[in-house]
């Protein structure tokens, strides 16, 4: 039997599969995060998602660690340096939230088309709006447009999957996978820059894609395209998309993510029309929890009987 620390809300049904396999679980998502540092040398193992930092006087005192869950797939929240050297697994669960996270990208390309976001806010501030933004809010279909994916992995090829159902051509690029066989893939990201109507991110933050998307790559889409963002902050040169919105080239900016989460509150993207954001919710959703969080568990309890 094996002591597990859970930090981070996860879905009844993990605490269930642990305590099936016969291990001792304490449910500890609502203690501060300050405080766990106090009590984690207890722990054989953990499960976390996003909000614990697995790093620094945590990592520290974990001096019984052998397995760390991550219920999701973003494991920027580790430092994988320090546990691999510890002999501490970590383990993610990358297909669990995957419909999830394209289902929000959907919404980004159909909510930008419609602007559905504009409408409801002016007219929820002053319904005498009504009958002149039904005239402002003229605007188009996505059937027979291009979407462009940079990164096609298993999410950029489900909401590649999706909007090809709804009438969309799916074109994409991906430096590790050059052949997709739903999305018609090109040899740069130049080529999805130049030639997408929308253009959804799909992969990590590392030192080579952080900025990824400035002044020079938004200069190379078209007038008025849509640059959607459910990645991760960082990717995109928030002050350069900023700039690209004011000037009329780009149409819209879709973010889940920011480079600073919270945003503050002078951030000018949370201010321009043109602007739809969500509060980096992709993976929340019923669903997408509730596999992650048992998934998580599963593999952590495999990773318990390896040692």
């Amino acid at each position: 039997m094996a002591k597990i620390i859970l930090t981070d809300k996860l879905n009844e049904k993990a605490v269930e599969v642990l305590k099936e396999a016969g291990h001792e679980v304490n449910v500890a998502w609502d203690l501060p995060k300050e405080d766990l540092p106090q009590i984690i040398g207890e722990y054989d193992a953990m499960i976390v998602r996003s909000a614990t930092k697995v790093r620094g006087l945590l990592l520290e005192k974990a001096v019984n660690l052998k397995a760390i869950g991550r219920a999701g797939v973003g494991l920027d929240n580790i430092d994988l340096e320090t546990t691999m050297q510890r002999g501490i697994k970590v383990l993610n669960t990358p297909a669990a939230t995957t419909n999830s996270v394209a289902e929000l990208a959907l919404t980004m390309v159909l909510a930008s088309t419609r602007d559905v976001v504009k409408g409801t806010c002016q007219i929820k501030s002053d319904p005498s709006k009504f009958k002149a933004m039904k005239k402002e809010l003229f605007s188009r279909e996505i059937d027979g447009k291009t979407l462009g994916l940079i990164g096609t992995g298993r999410i950029g090829t489900s909401l590649a999957v999706k909007c090809k159902a709804l009438g969309m051509n799916a074109i994409g690029y991906d430096k590790f996978a050059p052949e997709n066989p739903v999305v018609d893939m090109k040899g740069s990201m130049e080529e999805i820059l130049q030639n997408a109507d929308y253009i959804s991110l799909h992969l990590p933050l590392t030192d080579e894609t952080k900025n990824m998307i400035g002044k020079k790559q938004l200069e190379m889409m078209k007038p008025g395209a849509v640059l959607i963002n459910c990645a991760r902050g960082g990717i995109v040169n928030e002050k350069e998309a900023f700039d690209a919105l004011e000037s009329g080239h780009l149409g819209y900016y879709c973010t889940d993510v920011f480079e600073q989460e919270p945003p503050t509150a002078d951030n000018p993207l949370l201010k321009h029309d043109h602007v739809i954001v969500s509060p980096h919710i992709g993976a929340q959703t019923a669903e997408g929890n509730k596999r992650a969080s048992v998934q998580a568990a599963e593999r952590v309890i495999e990773a318990l009987k390896e040692d």
